[in-house]
């Protein structure tokens, strides 16, 4: 067999680290070679933790004081730290999720925290290990409110694949936190340390509200909300024709950002039951200030989720009038951090078909080049177009 078969047949791999091996996964699993719970700046990171801070963190752990891990993307460092005491602080349920359920499957005895990213920070870390976002302005964010949680002895370390790393983000942390150096590279990945002697305390520029006249909407945006400056063309585009939708009792926006789609869909259709359903911390107290701000003398549903997985049950038991949804509204993400790919994409199709009512419908915008039509047609037995230019395509599947 070969190394990529052999990659692409198993749902977890061994991180082989100073501190021990573990089996890890990512959630949801791509089975797709190349593709792994970790990467070479978790490694590089582990090592020099390992190497020539092994006496810092024994004391932490002696003295039952946290160490800090910021956006954990599977619970590689979470895992390989597990004798100390971790506070994960993330805006990725997912992460979270495979961060708690790789712990489980190694049978670790661990004294996680997991923190939600929209919840504030309330105690002093001496160690804070950073995995570098996908988005300057989630780690400008980040930087910002983890400023008054640190002193001048804290050991801060960021890490990154080489590429990700650029002048732009050293700026940033020189600007937050203070001076700041680079490691060598060393497997494409590199490290920045970085000492906490910028004495300007800066509040956080976020969350941000813009508004849309065009369609009259007031939105809030927090830092990791996509296109948070402005409304993003392929929901705008969406919004253009969202009049067209059929008449529905439960409607859900599924990957819900800030909520504009099912704020929209709720002025349309006033008698509807709107949910919003959303992996991202962020992205769910978005849509639902936004819906505050939008939509008086109504209430929605908003739940942080894999998709459905878990949320649409969870729904139905604290809201028994909720049934099955007639409409699915989508705008899915085609990247999870930083890797490109469609496996989340096709994970919401596949149970949006699940859980739909009879006839129920699936509305979904991509880029052209997607060719989402493929898959919906593979998972529905049917793809409509509804409309289309040069860039974007609306798609609508029924239940059948």
């Amino acid at each position: 067999m070969t190394e990529s078969k052999k990659m692409e047949s198993n749902e977890s791999e061994t991180l082989d680290s100073p501190f021990g091996n573990y089996t890890l996964q990512r959630i949801p699993d791509t089975k797709k070679g190349g593709l792994r719970a970790w990467d070479s700046a978790d490694e590089l990171l582990l090592q020099i933790l390992f190497d020539e801070h092994q006496q810092l963190i024994d004391s932490l752990i002696k003295d039952s004081k946290p160490v800090l891990v910021i956006n954990d993307a599977f619970g590689a460092l979470c895992t390989a730290l597990n004798q100390s005491h971790v506070h994960s602080w993330s805006d990725s349920y997912l992460s979270h999720l495979a961060t708690h359920k790789n712990i489980s499957n190694n049978q670790l005895s661990s004294t996680l925290t997991l923190i939600p990213a929209t919840d504030n920070l309330t105690q002093n870390y001496p160690l804070v290990i950073l995995k570098i976002p996908k988005t300057l302005a989630l780690l400008e964010d980040q930087l910002c409110r983890l400023k008054p949680h640190i002193n001048s002895n804290s050991l801060i370390i960021a890490s990154a694949m080489s590429k990700h790393i650029h002048t732009s983000t050293i700026k940033l942390f020189e600007k937050i936190i203070g001076t700041t150096t680079t490691s060598r590279a060393t497997k494409k990945a590199r490290l920045l340390f970085c000492k906490n002697d910028n004495t300007n305390k800066q509040a956080s520029p976020y969350p941000k509200t813009i508004t849309t006249p065009e369609f009259d909407l007031k939105l809030l945006n927090h830092a990791n909300v996509f296109s948070q400056n402005h409304l993003d063309i392929g929901t705008r585009f969406f919004l253009e024709h969202l009049k067209d939708c059929p008449k529905s009792q439960h409607i859900i926006d599924l990957g819900c950002g800030n909520g504009a789609l099912g704020i929209m869909a709720q002025r349309l259709q006033p008698e509807a039951t709107l949910s919003f359903f959303d992996e991202s911390y962020m992205a769910v107290d978005s849509a639902k200030q936004s819906y505050s701000l939008n939509i008086k003398n109504q209430q929605a549903n908003f739940m942080v989720s894999d998709s459905f997985e878990g949320s649409f049950l969870k729904l139905q038991q604290e809201h028994e009038q909720n049934k099955k949804p007639d409409l699915i509204l989508c705008n899915p993400p085609f990247h999870q951090a930083h890797s490109v790919g469609d496996h989340i994409a096709w994970k919401m199709f596949k149970e949006s078909m699940q859980h739909l009512n009879f006839k129920g419908e699936l509305w979904v915008i991509g880029n052209r080049h997607l060719a989402y039509h493929i898959k919906l047609k593979k998972i529905f037995g049917n793809c409509r177009t509804i409309a289309s230019n040069k860039k974007f395509v609306l798609l609508a599947s029924h239940k059948r």
